[in-house]
């Protein structure tokens, strides 16, 4: 209700709640037969089915009467006391918003000193910690699972998280960059731009000849030079570009799919792909669970090392 722009909206949703309710008691005040006496002929309400099945008139048994004009009753009390009439709240101002707001607030007085313990863990450390990942996973499933899938293996144009092929990086700290903040990849269409159809083709069969797809040899031969203006993104050796999220063209794992129709599609028509963030949803202590989930699935790769200082030993992240 707090998107209506106009009290007009208001009134509207009020009037047709009001009338639809009072239409019904209207309706059950119709209904109100005069019960024929005893030994009275009960009229027939004119109808014939199957040539001689015809239906008394009688009226409505009572009890089932008074129970539809409870059921008004109720219809009206709870607009007075809940929301129901355009934007007016209900004497009690109960709300959906509020009644999520005060769960989220219970559920992280309770469960928010563990969330904070784990924050303070190391992500591959955390990996392996079996009930963090139970933890994580179940904030996976509820998340991110209608994307991933519940077993985090992918569909087309949602990337496998299981395997070691990652657009932006399967580092520990690009995972947890990732979820916080989200990703925005686009493939901009370049059919024009590689000489139209003619041109898609070519470079569609010299993309299949980088991973070993069958091909055309000549029009791939002729795609390579080509594939120039593709290269400022997926590299000179088709390799991809994790700064971008461009992927890598040379091996077997396919976003979209490796059909000659599918690859042809993305020259022609680009792809606009985005991962939502989620930090403002789900906070920095969760995503870190989610982190250490995703990167015990198996398809993370160690974080970099770096150079320590000389006076202090030299130290890596573990290896998974």
């Amino acid at each position: 209700m707090s998107d209506f722009v106009s009290d007009f909206w208001h009134w509207y949703v009020a009037g047709i709640s009001l009338l639809s309710i009072l239409a019904c008691a209207a309706l059950l005040l119709s209904q109100h037969i005069k019960r024929p006496a005893k030994g009275e002929k009960v009229e027939l309400h004119g109808h014939v089915w199957d040539g001689d099945l015809t239906e008394y008139n009688n009226p409505l048994p009572r009890w089932w009467m008074w129970l539809f004009y409870i059921t008004i009753v109720f219809s009206l009390g709870y607009l007075v006391f809940y929301p129901g009439l355009g934007s007016f709240r209900g004497t009690f101002n109960w709300t959906s918003t509020n009644e999520y707001e005060a769960e989220i607030k219970q559920a992280n007085a309770e469960y928010g000193p563990l969330f904070d313990k784990y924050l303070k863990v190391d992500i591959a450390t955390l990996s392996k910690d079996p009930q963090a990942n139970a933890m994580g996973q179940r904030l996976f499933l509820n998340d991110c699972a209608q994307c991933h899938g519940s077993d985090a293996g992918g569909a087309k144009g949602f990337p496998n998280l299981r395997d070691n092929d990652w657009l932006y990086g399967g580092d520990p700290a690009t995972i947890e960059t990732t979820i916080l903040g989200g990703r925005n990849g686009v493939m901009p269409a370049l059919g024009a731009a590689i000489g139209g159809e003619p041109g898609i083709m070519e470079v569609t069969n010299y993309v299949r000849s980088l991973s070993g797809l069958k091909h055309d040899a000549k029009l791939a031969e002729a795609g390579k030079a080509k594939f120039a203006i593709c290269a400022a993104c997926h590299g000179a050796e088709a390799k991809g570009n994790t700064a971008m999220g461009a992927p890598n063209l040379t091996d077997a794992i396919w976003l979209y799919g490796s059909s000659e129709e599918t690859i042809a599609e993305t020259i022609r028509n680009g792809r606009n792909n985005m991962m939502p963030a989620q930090k403002d949803r789900l906070g920095e202590a969760k995503i870190h669970l989610l982190a250490a989930y995703v990167y015990s699935l198996g398809g993370g790769v160690p974080a970099p090392t770096t150079a320590a200082p000389v006076t202090t030993p030299i130290t890596t992240a573990p290896a998974k």
